[in-house]
Parts: C-alpha cells; structure tokens; sequence
C-alpha cells in the first residue's frame, strides 16, 4: 500500500516527483488554495495566472501539470481543483480535499513520491487529505487474477505493477507529525484505507479464483493476523443447522457455499454490532439466468461481504472499544440440474418458508438466514450491506446508496454517519402495503413482489428475519459498489470498497456511546 509520512518540510525544499497544490474556482478565475504558497512564490506570485492561461478554472476534479519555476526542488507542479472557493473564514469541504487528493493520486500513478501541498489547517482536514491520497493511489494487482500468482516468478501484473503501479509515497505538507491529532488522523486513514483496499481487492478478483471457500479461506487467514475469531460453516454444517437460504442459492454450484462468522471483541466494549454482508462470488441469476450484457462484472456480487469483513478487521486495527461482529453470506448463483427451481420451496435457518419466484432474487436469501443467525447474539444493532437490487440503482444512480431500518432515528444516524464518511446515501422507507406482495400461496413469503419500488419490496423482505426490539438497518450498495465507467475522483474503476467507511464510522461512533 502506498506509504502516508506528514512533513513540516516546505514545499520548495521537499525533494518529490510532484508538488500537489489546490486551486479553486473564484469570481474572477482560479484561486490559490492555502498550502501552495512557497510554490505560488517560486512563480512570482503568478501561478494562478499561468495555470489560467493553461485552461484550468478550478473545477472539482481538474488536474493540470507544468513545470516547477526555479527554486523548486521537485520537477513538477500538479495543480488539482477543489471546486468552488469557500466563503472568506470558511475552510474546504472535507470530500471536496478528499476527491481533489484522490484524483491527484491518480494523475502520479507510476510516480515514487508526491508532496500534497492542499489546504490542512487542522488535523480533520488532514485527515481527508490523507485518506483521499491513499483511496487515489490503489491499483489491483493483476497477478491476483492468476491462480498461479503466488507461486513465485515474474506475471504481466508484475510489470503492471513495475510501470504502472500506484503512487509510492503520500507527503503531507503542512502536517504536524508531532502532534498527536495529526498524528492520530494519519494513523487512522492508513488503517482504514488500507481496509477499502482489501474489500477492492476481493472485489476485482475472479471468480474463478475467489469462490465461498477461498474467500472464507481469506477471512481465517486475516483473523489469525488480527486476533479475530472465526466459525466456518461449510456445506455439511450449513445443512445439519438448517440454513435453507444459503444452500438453497448454492445448490446448483460445484463451488458450495458458506457462512462466515468473524468477530472482534474489546474487553471494556459496552457495545455490540452485528454486521451483515451478501457474499455471492457469481451471480449468474440461476436459472432465472441473466441475459448478456448483464452478468459480465458479476464477480462484484460479494461487495456487501467484502465491505463487513473489511470493517471488522479495521475496528480491529484500529483498537475500537466495541464489539463488532461480521456475518459473510457466502454462495454462488449458478444454473445447474441441481439448482433450486422458480417455484421451489425453501426452509429458512428462522423456521420460515419461502418460495422462491425468482431465482435472481438470491441475496435476500442468503442474508435472511445471516440475518436471523446474527440476532440470536442480541447485538445491540445490525446492519446488513449488500449489492441487492437493480431497482436501487435505478432510484439513485450508480454513486448513492439506499439506507432502510426498523428504526427511523437508527436510519437518519446511518444517513448521517455516511456523509461524515463521504459516502453519498439517502435514506429510504419501508412501505407497510409493499408486505402484501410478499405473500405466498404455498409459503410464509415470496422472495418477489411488486416489481415497482423493488429496492424497497427487499427490504421489507429482510424485515421479516429481524428479531422484535434490535434495531437494524439495510444498506443496498447496488449502485455505487462497482464502478464500471471511468474513475474518478478517489474511485478506481471496478471494485470501489463501498460502504467500508460507512461501517468503520458506525463503530467508532458507537465506541463513543454516541448512538445510546
């Protein structure tokens, strides 16, 4: 991962492959962001004027490159736009130095070393700067893609990695390394981000390397590391106990499923969260097959699983004082003579039934099982994550998450604890008449119903595996959790490590007794 130091170094005596300075949108053209000054002097006091002259405006995002004036130590100037200009006194939006950090990042791909000369005039606008830097310099490994990676000799992902590989370094200028709230905010960002990462990384890779089993694999192999404890139902396990959901989804695989349980646990925690995660490795929609054009980034399907084991191993690192539980629904959908049937009915780990109408409609099932699996443990909340419905994507396009709950004060925390992560969500309800459309002639429930409001008809679905008095809340990833267009910002293409932050954040606020 890339490596995050905080200098007190000017920036034009730091040795670097670049300088990275701030430049926002004013009345009258580009503004120096603060932090750029040594460099805006090396320029004569110009440099807004020369980057004016090169096209840039300011505008969140923008990266213009040009050559250091003499007196620099370093042989480029990148400038990256934060937007608009703040209100005199006002200092930047946290996200807007996070995405300007990130897209710098980016543009430095390949480079050994970037100074960040953006606005930190206290250590939370440090922090955004250092986490959007190091969300900015990931790269997937593309020998991960290669069963034979990890057994030894050179990989195009090797020469990928030579060439093209992320940022090396991230030096934050302006940063008190003495002091221990900068300190601190620097220890964090490295610990969460390199936890985004992993959940990308499980994301990005194949699935015909990453099946229920390897990914339950890399769960132990990580729990060992942190001092995590874990349970691996397999198969066998899954069928004596009764967890009709999670087999039934993965019946029609050769790869068979599993459910993971890692736990984190803090002697002085007052706390518990149980959290949630949609592991199917493939979805190829079984026999209620997907058409072409939508099943070719379906590895991404485990998103929801990726972002609740990444979030447990953080709350690790970071020492949270809480205890934070993770549940990974592991399947893979596949058509096959063994596969469960639309019309098929199953019996769910909670006693109930369900008939299954759909067969693409499968994460809901294997989270009903999880779900009702994690309130036997009477956690004090539980919040499940998953890439769960196209209709979310639909209501709220491709970068906002959908947040339903049993609880509306429970869901209006979670909204807010999402924007002070930076990630974009909104919240949704959950419309008692859509519990009629869940009926089922033939079972309790339907895995289907009203084909409008769909993201809200799952919801109401995992509802009905909720235990009465735990508050939960149900977060559809759908949309911003794979990027399949170009990045931008802090986001790579493919796999975004949605809803990591999110978690991470929850835990800490519930650590501090901020939620009662």
């Amino acid at each position: 991962m890339t490596a995050l130091t905080l200098s007190t170094s000017s920036a034009a005596t730091l040795r670097a492959d670049a300088i990275v300075v701030g430049v926002a949108k004013g009345p009258k053209g580009p503004v120096i962001a603060p932090g750029a000054e040594a460099v805006d002097k090396a320029f004569g006091g110009k440099l807004a004027t020369v980057l004016e002259t090169l096209g840039a405006t300011g505008a969140e995002g923008e990266v213009t490159k040009l050559p250091a004036a003499s007196g620099l130590k370093a042989p480029v100037v990148l400038a990256v736009g934060l937007g608009e200009a703040p209100a005199k006194g006002d200092g930047f939006d946290a996200e807007a130095l996070r995405r300007a950090a990130g897209s710098a990042a980016r543009a430095l791909a390949g480079s050994k070393k970037g100074a960040f000369a953006l606005p930190v005039e206290d250590a939370a606008a440090a922090a955004a700067v250092a986490e959007g830097a190091l969300l900015g310099a990931y790269a997937y490994d593309k020998a991960n893609s290669n069963g034979n990676g990890a057994k030894g000799g050179k990989s195009k992902g090797d020469e990928d990695k030579k060439n093209n590989g992320p940022l090396a370094e991230v030096a934050l200028l302006g940063a008190k390394p003495r002091d221990k709230a900068y300190k601190a905010a620097a220890e964090r960002a490295t610990a969460l981000i390199a936890e985004v990462n992993r959940a990308r990384d499980l994301i990005n890779t194949p699935s015909n390397v990453l099946d229920p089993a390897s990914f339950a694999a890399a769960a132990v192999t990580a729990a060992k590391e942190h001092g995590l404890k874990t349970e691996v139902l397999d198969e066998k396990a899954l069928a004596k106990g009764g967890y009709g959901g999670i087999l039934g989804v993965g019946q029609g695989s050769e790869a068979p499923p599993r459910l993971v349980r890692i736990a984190y646990t803090h002697p002085k925690a007052e706390k518990t969260l149980a959290l949630v995660g949609k592991g199917i490795t493939y979805d190829s929609g079984g026999i209620s097959l997907k058409p072409a054009g939508h099943n070719e980034t379906m590895k991404c399907d485990m998103s929801g699983a990726a972002a609740v084991f990444a979030a447990v191993v953080a709350a690790a690192k970071l020492g949270l004082r809480v205890n934070v539980t993770g549940w990974l629904a592991l399947a893979e959908n596949m058509p096959s003579g063994s596969a469960t049937r639309p019309g098929d009915v199953l019996s769910m780990y909670s006693g109930k039934t369900v008939e299954v109408l759909n067969t693409d409609a499968e994460g809901r099932l294997v989270l009903a099982d999880a779900l009702t699996r994690a309130c036997e443990e009477k956690p004090d909340a539980i919040v499940d994550v998953a890439t769960l419905t196209g209709a979310m994507v639909v209501a709220l396009g491709n970068r906002t998450f959908g947040i339903m709950s049993n609880d509306d004060a429970f869901r209006t925390a979670l909204h807010e604890i999402a924007e002070e992560a930076g990630e974009a969500s909104w919240p949704m309800p959950l419309p008692a008449d859509l519990r009629k459309g869940i009926e089922s002639p033939v079972a309790d429930l339907a895995n289907i119903g009203d084909r409008m409001g769909g993201g809200l008809v799952a919801g109401v679905f995992l509802k009905e595996f909720i235990e009465d008095g735990i508050a939960w809340g149900h977060l559809d990833i759908a949309g911003p959790a794979f990027n399949d267009g170009g990045p931008f910002g802090y986001t790579p293409k493919g796999g975004t490590g949605s809803a990591v932050r999110t978690l991470v954040r929850l835990a800490e606020r519930t650590a501090d007794g901020d939620l009662g």
